[in-house]
């Protein structure tokens, strides 16, 4: 009777070992998204575990949270990602406290940057870079460079998912392995013919990339490319003039983008379901647009070279033509410079060497006057602002670059917290600031990029952390992208006498 009660017992710890390995082995976890941004939020999904049991998830060898099974030996469970976790795969792990079944995934921490200063309010701040500092920026080095045909004049890079976008004045879209090739000069994944020069900066949105050409179009190809050298766009917006520096913004299904022929035009993101669509709405205004468009709160604002910032609805007004909510009165033409907006603020620089503030929500009339303005140097300001932690930047075509106080110094005309200069030749800096851990990236036409700590550094003129050169050109206007530990910019190489394009890429 003890044999045969022996035996059956190692005959039940066996079918039990059995189930407990088969049950291991049929263990899922599905997260989503399966890529993100350090302190981003995922959905852990698991399957095949014990029947209410506890399931402890650990991000690499952190615990993230604790989840409890469902009858069927189920969970879901929301939890966040470290805020310290660095680029790049991390392994997420969770395991059954009572039966010990495991069951593991690849998750991948990226940040994107997907448009001109990185988001729809332009305010061209990453607010999950966790790599470059104060104390490792001046090691930056170019890694890599991007091969293209032309210079690169304007036309700002974007990042999603592990590819660069970037357009080019030979009327290319350039799309390349964000992490390079493996050598010091690499060739495009994919290009996308535009028909002639692109200054616009691509936009990357719903697996869709839109980039705006000289040739009177807003052309929208598939981020992914089409599995060959050369791409034909998914649809082509009509637009009634040049596409020049302005770029494409995406908010809410939907594409904005300014013309040198005085109008905003709105298209569904989504385009019409043929070749060539038709704005939803357009919108006048006095002159050129140069300025790229910004949303917020329902409202998309964009500056003209008639010496005005405009407001208009973002859902348009129901006609085919819209007015404005509001415009707002700058001493000068707005050329290149687009609005930034963060907390009720509008900031917008002017040819007349100011930087501009007005309130978001407008002022109650059809025409507003700033709430205050910063003053930069003798000439003309080109670059867009950028804001972080109560201070706003700009370059400017005196060669300096400023800093002022987000809310204004509680006068009409504000002078700057500090400014910033760098060692060698002097030039303008068209280029739009990039913000990211405490620090501040912009172009110079100096063939340079340069990296100021955005606290300053206690006096009024502070010199860069760190310097980077582009080669034998001079031109970087430029913006950076500051992601995953990388600053991307574009420019060109003047090599044999001919201007060439690049992607430049320190690392």
């Amino acid at each position: 009777m003890c044999q045969k009660s022996y035996a059956s017992l190692i005959i039940l710890l066996g079918v039990l070992g059995l189930v407990s390995a088969q049950s291991a082995a049929t263990a899922t976890l599905k997260l989503s998204p399966a890529a993100g941004p350090p302190s981003s939020n995922i959905t852990a999904a698991g399957a095949g575990f014990g029947a209410t049991e506890s399931v402890q998830i650990l991000f690499d060898s952190t615990n993230v949270g604790t989840a409890t099974t469902n009858p069927a030996g189920a969970f879901t469970k929301v939890v966040q990602v470290p805020g310290t976790a660095s680029p790049g795969a991390h392994t997420v792990q969770a395991t059954g406290l009572t039966s010990g079944i495991q069951a593991t995934q690849t998750f991948t921490v990226r940040t994107d940057w997907p448009t001109f200063h990185i988001n729809a309010q332009h305010t061209g701040l990453n607010r999950t870079e966790n790599v470059l500092n104060s104390g490792n920026v001046g090691r930056l080095q170019l890694k890599w460079q991007g091969l293209m045909g032309a210079l690169v004049d304007f036309s700002s890079p974007a990042v999603v998912g592990g590819v660069a976008y970037i357009g080019s004045t030979d009327g290319l879209l350039y799309a390349f392995n964000a992490d390079g090739c493996g050598a010091s000069e690499c060739s495009p994944l994919w290009t996308g013919a535009t028909g002639d020069a692109v200054y616009s900066s691509p936009a990357v949105a719903n697996g869709v990339v839109y980039v705006g050409s000289n040739s009177h179009e807003l052309l929208a190809f598939k981020a992914a490319g089409c599995g060959a050298s050369t791409c034909q766009p998914l649809w082509i917006g009509t637009i009634g003039g040049s596409i020049l520096q302005s770029s494409p913004v995406v908010a809410n299904g939907v594409v904005y983008v300014g013309s040198f022929d005085n109008k905003l035009y709105a298209f569904s993101a989504t385009g019409c379901g043929a070749s060539t669509c038709s704005p939803l709405w357009t919108a006048a205004t006095g002159d050129h647009i140069e300025s790229s468009p910004a949303v917020a709160n329902g409202v998309v604002y964009v500056g003209s070279n008639d010496s005005k910032l405009y407001a208009f609805a973002a859902a348009g007004c129901g006609s085919a033509t819209c007015n404005p909510l509001w415009t707002g009165a700058t001493g000068s033409p707005i050329y290149e410079s687009s609005p930034a907006i963060a907390n009720g603020l509008v900031y917008i620089g002017s040819f007349d060497s100011f930087l501009y503030a007005f309130s978001a929500s407008g002022c109650g009339a059809s025409s507003c006057a700033p709430l205050w303005k910063g003053q930069t140097g003798s000439l003309f300001v080109d670059s867009s602002p950028a804001v972080t932690n109560g201070a706003v930047f700009v370059g400017s075509g005196d060669s300096l670059f400023y800093a002022f106080s987000a809310t204004g110094c509680g006068q009409a005309i504000c002078q700057p917290l500090w400014r910033g200069q760098s060692t060698g030749s002097q030039a303008t800096i068209a280029s739009s600031p990039a913000i990211a851990n405490g620090l501040v990236y912009v172009g110079k036409n100096t063939g340079q990029i340069v990296a100021y700590k955005t606290s300053g550094c206690g006096q009024s003129f502070c010199m860069p952390l760190w310097t980077g050169t582009v080669n034998n050109e001079p031109i970087v206007s430029s913006s950076p992208a500051v992601v995953n530990g990388t600053v991307y910019v574009g420019s060109g190489d003047q090599f044999g006498g001919q201007h060439q394009g690049r992607l430049y890429v320190f690392k």
